[in-house]
């Protein structure tokens, strides 16, 4: 099972319009997966789910399960402020551990409005994943301008960008 996560908690987010396509791909491919959407995090899970709490709340529970029962992962990351969304960090740091997402294979795809692609927010991702002991797939998709070339409806007008999609599920599916 191959569990893609929009790794923003922001409604109606380009992570989840981006982990939609990904969710398309894949299933050309027929490969099991789901979608973990941040949006779903509980408003209340930094201070009722985390340290002390780690295991009482069934609403950040069931998601921590998704990352935590997938095979692979897929990391679709918005860049916030020249990282990745604290949303993220927290439900990470949520997770149980050692364990969690630990002998995990995990792909990064990284969005931003600027040119960078979101290179910042994949290589201190990468840095946490590894610490986990996640293995990080080496091509990462890095998608700038997405604001240019992303619909409302979802899709991605710029010829190449679903091909560095489809090229990194293909590898992903090998990894």
């Amino acid at each position: 099972m191959i569990t893609i996560i929009a790794g923003t908690n922001r409604p109606d987010s380009r992570a989840r319009r981006i982990a939609n396509l990904y969710a398309a791909l894949l299933s050309e491919y027929d490969a099991a997966h789901q979608i973990l959407d941040l949006v779903e995090l509980p408003a209340d899970f930094l201070t009722e789910a985390l340290y002390e709490n780690t295991g009482r709340h069934d609403g950040f529970n069931r998601l921590a399960r998704q990352a935590s029962d997938a095979d692979k992962l897929v990391f679709v990351v918005p860049e916030y402020n020249c990282s990745f969304p604290g949303a993220l960090k927290a439900f990470i740091d949520g997770l149980p551990y050692p364990g969690g997402i630990r002998g995990k294979k995990a792909a990064l795809v990284g969005l931003s409005s600027g040119g960078q692609g979101g290179l910042l927010a994949l290589s201190h991702l990468s840095d946490v994943l590894m610490y986990l002991g996640t293995a990080v797939l080496p091509q990462r998709v890095r998608l700038p301008f997405i604001d240019q070339y992303l619909s409302e409806d979802g899709q991605l007008t710029h010829a190449l960008y679903p091909q560095l999609l489809r090229e990194q599920a293909e590898l992903l599916l090998r990894f």
